[in-house]
């Protein structure tokens, strides 16, 4: 029997725990190969080196690909997708998969797309027809949407959107954000055992605190937010902080760095978490009193733990969001009322019975949905033909 051979691509923590249970969907399926290919942040130390969380959940491991650069800059950025793109385009030639399997909208993934399109490989693309109008992955989203021939989205509103751009109506499902699995089929820990692994006192309100460069927004700005958020914090004196480092974008290394900083400052009141992997991330998300920051997660994952988010900026400006987020601008008063808000216990009661509207109908089977269309999607030349569909037929001018 012939296997169907899925290439599954991931860049970062987030991804990683997003594709969790569809890898485990694929690789468990007797009539499916996963070849699994470790990119971006994965591999990097300074990052984690979250490659060992992969290995240490038992996959196997197909190809490790080294792309990120010593530089955080919009030049280094730029020579890692470079880099992505050869060092792809020459894996593909040689493992010849049968699906290329990307999520999201990681700057680091477009080449990917690219090189797959080139050898005449189909791309599969998850979390797409999103926006996030303040960052760089607004472009990059809809440019893999394009290259991408069939497409798994997380609400009926991406879907529509994603018709809008000219996508095969028949290829474009929506089944529900993948991620949302691990609330029916991942045992998280209790809050003694959260208490204990990181070494949290837990009596008194904590947040989970993640902000991530606006890399839409002109250089030098990040500075002045990571600033202005850890203002709000130090002035917010009784709340323990919980932070999870930013990602691998331009000016993530100096958020970092102030990060470091602030909680050498004040230990007595923070951790700071190159990575918690995505088992006690969400037992945050449980078991924590708010989200601060900018991070995706706090739209798609936050609702169904009914956690109120202070949602800072405009990272994440223009996805559908759920009754737990309060956005406010990113200075400090603005901040700090925000966590004000979310503390109260009036808001908190408001969050009662709220539904999280990437929660589809295919409640912890969601993987299972996208893996069974991977599965069964015919391979044919018409796959590899992109075709406009337009919302409306209409003749062109002559």
């Amino acid at each position: 029997m012939n296997h169907r051979r899925l290439y599954v691509v991931t860049t970062t923590r987030a991804d990683y725990g997003l594709l969790y249970w569809l890898m485990r969907e694929i690789d468990e399926d007797p009539e499916l190969e996963l070849q699994l290919v470790v990119t971006g942040s994965h591999l990097s130390t300074e990052f984690g080196l979250t490659v060992r969380e992969i290995e240490n959940d038992g996959f196997r491991i197909h190809r490790r690909i080294e792309i990120l650069l010593a530089s955080d800059t919009r030049t280094a950025m730029t020579r890692a997708m470079g880099l992505a793109m050869t060092s792809f385009g020459d894996a593909l030639a040689q493992d010849r998969p049968d699906l290329v399997v990307v999520l999201g909208d990681r700057f680091e993934i477009v080449p990917v797309a690219l090189a797959a399109v080139v050898e005449g490989i189909p791309v599969a693309h998850l979390h797409g027809g999103e926006t996030s109008r303040g960052a760089l992955d607004e472009y990059f989203r809809h440019a893999v949407t394009k290259l991408a021939s069939i497409h798994f989205v997380a609400t009926e509103a991406y879907r529509r959107r994603i018709l809008q751009m000219g996508e095969n109506p028949d290829l474009t499902f929506n089944f529900g954000a993948p991620g949302l699995d691990h609330l029916h089929r991942t045992a998280l820990p209790n809050r003694d055992a959260l208490r204990d692994a990181l070494q949290l006192p837990l009596d008194q309100p904590t947040a989970i605190v993640t902000y991530h460069p606006v890399t839409g927004e002109a250089d030098g700005a990040a500075e002045q937010q990571i600033d202005a958020l850890l203002e709000a914090l130090e002035a917010v004196d009784d709340l323990f902080v919980v932070f999870s480092k930013a990602n691998a974008d331009t000016q993530g290394r100096m958020i970092n760095a102030r990060l470091e900083e602030w909680c050498a400052l004040f230990p007595y009141r923070s951790r700071l978490f190159d990575n918690l992997g995505h088992r006690w991330y969400m037992s945050c998300l449980l078991h924590l009193d708010l989200m601060v920051g900018n991070s995706s997660s706090g739209l798609l994952e936050a609702p169904s733990f009914g956690l109120p988010v202070v949602n800072i900026g405009r990272r994440q400006e223009g996805r559908i969001q759920a009754d737990n987020i309060i956005s406010v601008t990113c200075d400090p008063e603005s901040i700090r009322q925000g966590v004000v808000r979310a503390r109260s216990v009036e808001f908190r009661k408001s969050l009662e019975g709220m539904h999280n509207p990437y929660e589809g109908d295919s409640k912890g089977n969601v993987s299972q949905a996208i893996k069974d269309a991977l599965k069964k999607t015919p391979l044919g030349q018409s796959l590899r033909i992109k075709s406009f569909f337009d919302l409306e037929p209409f003749d062109f001018l002559e």
